[in-house]
């Protein structure tokens, strides 16, 4: 509309709550940090109504089976927006995806999201994908597209949530899983950042609606505030996981998510082994503890909706776990041999009690 026209006197998309030109905005602010993430197969740039990935890199694969995941972070985001911080959320996106498909062994190439929110505010929705474009670029993906929905009336007006999918590839005979796992192997545990992005339904009634605590409250057990131990983004294992499959003999991968540790391993398992994890290898951080005395909540819950410390397992032979936990070690991962496979019925269990 010229500046000559007449405004509308009728109703309009803007009166009704959707601001075109607050997305328009958000659109350009978030420019810089897409481009970060462009891969050499990407074709064009932001603003297509695709994104578009040159498939002809897969013609050096023999057999390339592609890999994809899809996910959210949850009710993660509302501590976000408690917080009103907004530019690490990204990373819980962008873990709960590529770390889903690594576990096969799966490059991850590229990655769309999807933003709903009440009230488009440029600024923090640049933020937001401020945070998925530098995860993206952690797990050595591109961000080739997304969208961003504004629902007036359905969400509050700082009201927002993400999703997100990414597409990999991996060769069909390096493909990981349970195919592969046999009595006599070992776990190999990766430390998690701290809760990640599950169980956050659980987390929140603890501390705020249970124990009444503010965001702003400094935990000296966390040596930081409530609410940036809530808002600790997600660990990316993607790229540590595949240098572990190039260099030692990996079988099988999992991501504790949803679930827990011995549900998600139980995940990778083939009904003829059974997995035993040992609880006394490793310290869970202070936040498991703390979400368990002050909830009253007992550790086999805690167990089945937390991933108690470990974000990340990776079943090895015996042979190769030293130095998988060397290499993951080097590459700055906190890696330790957790338990051990043995013949069984494709469980996963955890013994012992936990190092305080």
């Amino acid at each position: 509309m010229s500046s000559s026209e007449p405004a509308p006197s009728g109703a309009t998309y803007a009166s009704a709550g959707v601001d075109i030109e607050a997305g328009d905005r958000a659109v350009e602010l978030m420019k810089e940090w897409v481009a970060k993430t462009r891969r050499p197969e990407v074709v064009g740039g932001l603003g297509g109504f695709a994104g578009l990935f040159d498939a002809s890199a897969l013609k050096a694969y023999r057999r390339p089976l592609l890999a994809t995941s899809t996910d959210g972070v949850g009710t993660k985001v509302a501590v976000a927006q408690r917080m009103d911080v907004h530019d690490t959320i990204g990373f819980d996106l962008v873990g709960m995806v590529v770390d889903d498909i690594v576990v096969c062994g799966a490059e991850p190439l590229f990655m769309t999201d999807y933003i709903a929110c009440g009230r488009v505010v440029p600024e923090r929705t640049a933020a937001v994908v401020k945070g998925i474009a530098q995860a993206c670029v952690t797990a050595g993906c591109a961000l080739s597209g997304g969208e961003t929905a504004e629902h007036p009336g359905l969400l509050g007006p700082d009201e927002y949530d993400v999703a997100g999918a990414v597409t990999g590839v991996v060769e069909a005979d390096a493909l990981l899983g349970a195919q592969r796992v046999q009595a006599g192997d070992v776990v190999v545990a990766m430390a998690s950042s701290g809760l990640h992005s599950n169980g956050y339904s659980l987390v929140r009634h603890v501390f705020f609606d249970v124990a009444g605590w503010a965001v702003e409250r400094q935990v000296p057990e966390f040596g930081r505030t409530l609410g940036e131990e809530l808002l600790e983004p997600t660990r990316i294992y993607a790229r540590d996981c595949l240098a572990l499959a190039g260099a030692v003999e990996v079988h099988a991968m999992s991501h504790v998510t949803g679930g827990g540790l011995a549900a998600n391993l139980a995940r990778v398992l083939p009904e003829t082994v059974s997995a035993r994890l040992d609880r006394a290898t490793w310290a869970p951080k202070p936040v498991f503890r703390m979400v368990g005395e002050l909830g009253g909540v007992a550790e086999s819950e805690l167990e089945r909706t937390l991933n108690m410390g470990v974000g990340m397992v990776a079943v090895v032979s015996a042979d190769a776990a030293d130095a998988a936990v060397r290499l993951l070690t080097e590459r700055g991962v906190d890696a330790w041999v957790a338990g051990e496979v043995v013949a069984g019925n494709g469980a996963a269990t955890l013994h012992g009690a936990y190092r305080d």
